[in-house]
């Protein structure tokens, strides 16, 4: 492992040279982005049972941290949606102290991730059980806003899914018109824009609309500043809080678990933002900038952070080039922080929920979680079990039992596809095989092969080998003959193969597909009939169609 493994990107793009055309680009998606996050910042300070400010403060803090520290050039980090509920149960458990200490304490745990070399252990999380959790929290998200989108009348809300929903049927009696009407409105505006200027910020807009119809109409609905009357301006001087081995011991599970999901969502963020803008994060670099970040976050006051994959690919289609960019996200929420804050107490509560209901939409990532229910059983039950157990028990709990299950079930899988033979000699010679399969080979054409089963584990080497090409080749052939086991989280990282080759202007081929591989192709769209790729029963039959898309082109 070299020391640019654990180079920070800024360093590494100011070493290349830093332009003024490069800073007008970065400062413009770094404004865009700030415009983006500051509603976002402020709902999910308010939904993880803290306060607004404590939001934006965590998206200064930490999202300047990650940009200068971190591992990618165009990552942009912040409180997320992932954090709102172990936030909320660590508050409710152990007050903001605890939380603090337990964001501090995940804040080293992340370090020492990065400098054990750990950051690719993320492709060892099975497929089903990141959509699991992620869908599991996005229903959690959407159950704790029903509350302030209705505008009902309940003193405390249970922490607890099944309670929380007695509950809110409890006291629909209460429910208040205006708030439902300003929720709903909020909603259409974002939708709205959404689907017809997508570039307009659709979250800051609804606000603003929504706080302006409340204030001229004088609404009795629950505003930011009902709720939280003294919100400070400014950001707070830094300090630890009081520490005691007692709460380290009290926090520390919790601590693991924020650690766990920053490390994660950090990396799914940056492997979304290479495939976009066609870099390459340093996953080590990462993980040691998301720790120091959630360092920098406690001792100012903030909430957990880790990089935001809706802000990040906000910031790459805004035209950011460097990590600069996402530092002018925050240099720019400051200000706010510094000269805006009173503003904050217009903004309806009804509006933030609605913006959290989106939220949580984008989160539950619906296309796959029913694309991995048409998968096999096996599949479908590790997601839905995981989904299950994040939703009624615990975060903690469903990750592990995911992940176990996955991992016996692919054992059991394996063991079937395993075959006895009659000790005949194998009707292939790989070595022979590796030494000639690139003969006769024509220029734009580039071949690989898979060998062994395609799972959870090794998915993302296909990826990472694309990216390793450098300049595309206009044929790719991928030899499946010796591939005899697609998992869900295999036949994903085909997908995206096929997707990225297909962006470079690059035509896939698949030989040889065994039976299994080709029913799970089948079930993620890219069966024989699809338009995205081409089969071919055998090697020579590959090269023979490698050289007919050639002519086409």
């Amino acid at each position: 492992m070299t020391a640019k493994a654990y180079t920070p990107k800024l360093l590494t793009v100011f070493r290349e040279g830093y332009s003024a055309a490069t800073f007008r680009a970065d400062a413009i998606a770094g404004l865009t982005v700030a415009i983006v996050a500051l509603p976002l910042a402020m709902a999910l300070g308010i939904a993880s049972g803290a306060s607004p400010d404590k939001g934006l403060i965590t998206a200064v803090v930490a999202g300047f941290l990650i940009s200068a520290l971190g591992g990618s050039r165009v990552q942009v980090g912040g409180p997320t949606g992932a954090f709102v509920v172990v936030i909320f149960n660590v508050i409710a458990s152990h007050g903001y102290d605890g939380l603090l200490i337990a964001t501090l304490l995940a804040g080293l745990i992340l370090i020492l991730a990065g400098v054990l070399r750990l950051g690719q252990m993320i492709k060892y999380i099975p497929h089903p059980v990141v959509i699991g959790f992620t869908a599991g929290i996005a229903v959690i998200i959407a159950s704790s806003q029903v509350k302030d989108f209705l505008g009902l009348a309940i003193d405390k809300v249970p922490a607890d899914f099944l309670p929380k929903w007695q509950a809110y049927l409890g006291a629909l009696p209460s429910a208040s018109w205006a708030a439902i009407g300003v929720g709903i409105g909020a909603l259409a505006i974002i939708i709205g824009f959404r689907r017809l200027a997508p570039r307009l910020p659709g979250f800051l807009i609804a606000v603003v609309v929504s706080a302006f119809v409340v204030a001229l109409l004088k609404l009795p609905v629950d505003t930011v500043g009902s709720r939280f009357p003294d919100i400070p301006a400014g950001l707070p001087m830094p300090s630890f809080p009081e520490i005691s081995f007692a709460k380290i011991s009290a926090v520390l599970p919790s601590a693991f678990t924020i650690a766990f999901l920053a490390g994660i969502e950090a990396l799914l963020s940056a492997v979304v933002a290479d495939g976009m803008a066609g870099t390459r994060h340093r996953s080590n670099q990462e993980l040691i900038g998301q720790g120091v970040a959630n360092l920098g976050s406690a001792l100012f006051g903030g909430l957990p952070a880790t990089g935001a994959i809706a802000r990040t690919a906000t910031n790459i289609r805004s035209g950011a080039k460097t990590p600069v960019a996402g530092i002018m996200h925050a240099v720019f929420l400051l200000l706010f922080i510094l000269f805006g804050t009173d503003l904050m107490a217009y903004v309806p509560m009804a509006a933030l929920a609605a913006i959290l209901f989106m939220v949580a939409w984008g989160m539950s990532e619906y296309q796959r979680f029913l694309a991995l229910l048409r998968m096999p059983n096996s599949d479908r039950a590790v997601l839905l079990l995981t989904f299950g157990l994040t939703i009624l028990v615990d975060l903690t709990v469903a990750i592990g039992v995911g992940v176990t299950l996955a991992s016996l079930l692919f054992m059991a899988r394996m063991a079937e596809a395993v075959e006895v033979g009659s000790g005949r000699p194998r009707d292939i010679d790989l070595d022979s095989e590796d030494r000639h399969q690139r003969d006769d080979l024509p220029p734009g054409v580039e071949v690989f092969r898979i060998a062994g089963p395609f799972f959870f584990g090794v998915a993302g080497e296909l990826l990472d080998t694309l990216r390793r090409l450098g300049q595309s080749p206009r044929v790719i052939i991928l030899r499946l003959r010796l591939m005899p086991l697609l998992d869900a989280s295999g036949a994903q990282a085909l997908e995206e193969f096929v997707e990225q080759a297909r962006l470079a202007g690059a035509e896939v081929i698949l030989s040889g597909v065994q039976p299994q591989p080709r029913s799970m192709l089948g079930r993620v769209g890219l069966g024989e009939t699809s338009m995205k790729l081409s089969y071919a029963a055998d090697y020579a039959r590959a090269q023979a169609l490698a050289v007919e898309l050639l002519g086409k082109k």
